[in-house]
Formats: structure tokens, C-alpha cells, sequence
């Protein structure tokens, strides 16, 4: 018997597929941009040339008109610091008229009048120095100003009030000397009176005194200016002692050494400003309560009162010592005063 076929399994064909090479691509024809004409323009005129000043003007308006902190402007900052310095020049002087006292001196004026009148007896350089003295005094007033209303946001509290109240303090006493020095600043430029120059007034402070009581209610009025004066001398108390005039300082500003120096003149300054403040305080108390012009007297009267009491020469050469200080702590703080 036969044995069966079996059938052959069938496999799958495999699909060939021929890959045919890609034609080359056509060449790309390069775009020839098409030409504009220019636009045919007249020349320029010739413009007239500026003043060569003119940019140095501009550049000095934009630097002075600048923003700087809290003074406004940065040349009011400026003009400031520079009335610190005059302001320090004016302590100076100070205390070299109050040494005169030592040696007995008749005469003698050791007051902000007599100051001025040593600078303004140098002849037209002084007057143009106390005229430059003036425009920065009355722009240290103006940075005082904007203290007062809007300065010191780096404290707060209490703190931020008394230096509010200081800063306005400031404020009235530059314009103060820059009220006095004006005169004198712009005397060469007036044409004298005919007649023999007017003297001098040998004593402002009695004369301003006899004005005020004349008025009506002038005793209270000059009470009012006892007070605010005590008050004064408390505040340069504390102070002193307290040493709080650091905080308007920038600390990076001054090494370790220039920071105690500034701590010795300010506290020792302040301490004898006091004591002068005071004594013409209690002058102007006298004059209120008895009505006499002539109880009353200014800085001459109370270092006179100070030499004649039981201190002494030696109280004398304190005070002198003192202002002397206030003065060279007046050109640290020019130099490194919080703006």
C-alpha cells in the first residue's frame, strides 16, 4: 500500500522593493535684488555752532538739579555741607574772641556780630566770602526744612521727633546768621550814606530786648524766648551726653579714630553751647520778669557772667575750649552727614 503525500506547506514570497536613486534637485536661480534709487536731498544747511558753554551749563544744571536724598536736590546737598563748614569757621572765630576775654580786654564783643565783623574787616574778599557764606547757610536751612517735614525715616518713634525738632532748630539758627551776615556781604555793592559811617551797636541783644517790650504783651513775647532758649540748652544736654548726634552721621564714612574725634567735639561742643544757651535764657528771663531791657544780655554778657563768677578763668577757657570743638565737629559733619 502506498504511503500518503502530504502536502508541501506553502511559504510566504518575499516583496522585493527597488529603490530608485532621487533625481538631482534643479539649481536655485540667485534673486537679483532690484535697485531703488536714492532719493535726491539738497545738502544740509551749515547750523550756526552753539556756545560752548552751553553743554557745560547743562551738564552743571543737571548735576546740581539731581536728586540727593533728603536735602532734595543734590546741589542744595552740596551748598549745604559748605554752610556746615561756614557755620564751623563761625564756631572758630568764637572761641578766639572769647580767649580775648583772658587778658581783660575792654571792648570786646565775643558774639556772632563780632565774628562777622572780624571776616568782614578783611575788606571785599571778606564781603564776598560772607556772601558766599550766606547762599550756603540759607541752603543748609532749606535741607534742614525738608528734614523736619520729611527726614530721619531711618528711625522712628520718639527719636524721629527730637531730631525733627532739631533739624527745624537748625534751620531758624542758619538763617539767624545768615540774616546777620547779609548786611555786610552786600556793603561794598550799596553806595554809603552821606555822613560819618553809624557806629556799631555796642550791645544788639538789649536793643532787640527794649523793641520787644515795647510792644504790646512784649514781656510774655520775651518770656517766650527764655523758654524756648532753656529748652534749647536741655536738648544740647542731652545731647552731649547722650552722644545722639552719631545717628546723623554715616559711620562707613569715618574710621574708628575720626569717629571718636567726632564724638569728643560733638559731646564736649554741644556741653558748652549749653551753658551758653542757657545763661542767655536766664538774661532774657530776668528782663520778662522785672521789664528791664537792661537785665538782659547775649553771649559777651554771659561769658562775662562766667568770668566773674567762681569758676572763673578757668570757665572762660572751658567755654572757649568747647566752641573751639563745636567747630571742628561742624567739619566732620560736612563731611560725613546723612543725606
Amino acid at each position: 500500500m502506498p504511503e500518503p503525500t502530504l502536502p508541501r506547506p506553502r511559504l510566504p514570497r518575499r516583496r522585493v522593493v527597488t529603490r530608485l536613486p532621487a533625481a538631482p534637485a534643479a539649481p536655485a536661480r540667485p534673486v537679483t535684488p532690484t535697485p531703488v534709487p536714492e532719493p535726491v536731498t539738497s545738502p544740509p544747511a551749515a547750523a550756526e555752532p552753539a556756545p560752548a558753554t552751553a553743554p557745560v551749563a547743562r551738564r552743571l544744571w543737571a548735576w546740581a538739579t539731581r536728586r540727593g536724598g533728603g536735602a532734595g536736590a543734590l546741589g542744595v546737598e552740596v551748598l549745604g555741607r559748605a554752610g556746615l563748614v561756614a557755620y564751623g569757621v563761625l564756631h572758630l572765630l568764637l572761641a578766639g574772641l572769647a580767649a580775648r576775654l583772658l587778658w581783660g580786654a575792654r571792648g570786646v564783643r565775643a558774639d556772632q556780630d563780632a565774628a562777622i565783623a572780624v571776616v568782614a574787616g578783611i575788606g571785599p574778599a571778606g564781603a564776598a566770602l560772607l556772601g558766599v557764606a550766606v547762599v550756603c547757610l540759607v541752603a543748609f536751612a532749606v535741607w534742614q526744612i525738608r528734614a523736619a517735614c520729611w527726614g530721619f525715616r531711618w528711625t522712628g518713634g520718639g527719636e524721629r521727633f527730637r531730631k525733627r525738632v532739631g533739624a527745624a532748630a537748625k534751620a531758624i539758627a542758619m538763617l539767624s546768621v545768615a540774616t546777620l551776615a547779609f548786611p555786610p556781604a552786600v556793603g561794598p555793592l550799596r553806595t554809603p550814606p552821606p555822613g560819618p559811617p553809624p557806629a556799631p551797636p555796642q550791645n544788639g541783644t538789649r536793643t532787640l530786648v527794649t523793641t520787644m517790650l515795647g510792644l504790646p504783651e512784649g514781656r510774655l513775647l520775651v518770656a517766650a524766648v527764655s523758654l524756648v532758649a532753656l529748652v534749647m540748652a536741655a536738648a544740647m544736654v542731652y545731647t552731649g551726653v547722650r552722644a545722639t548726634f552719631l545717628g546723623d552721621l554715616h559711620h562707613g564714612h569715618l574710621t574708628p579714630a575720626w569717629r571718636r574725634v567726632a564724638v569728643a567735639c560733638g559731646s564736649y561742643g554741644n556741653l558748652a553751647r549749653a551753658v551758653l544757651v542757657g545763661a542767655v535764657g536766664l538774661f532774657f528771663g530776668a528782663a520778662a520778669v522785672t521789664d528791664d531791657a537792661r537785665r538782659s544780655g547775649g553771649l559777651t554778657q554771659a561769658l562775662r557772667l562766667i568770668d566773674h563768677g567762681p569758676v572763673g578763668v578757668v570757665g572762660i577757657v572751658l567755654i572757649a575750649g568747647g566752641t573751639a570743638a563745636y567747630g571742628v565737629y561742624c567739619f566732620i559733619d560736612a563731611y560725613a552727614r546723612r543725606a
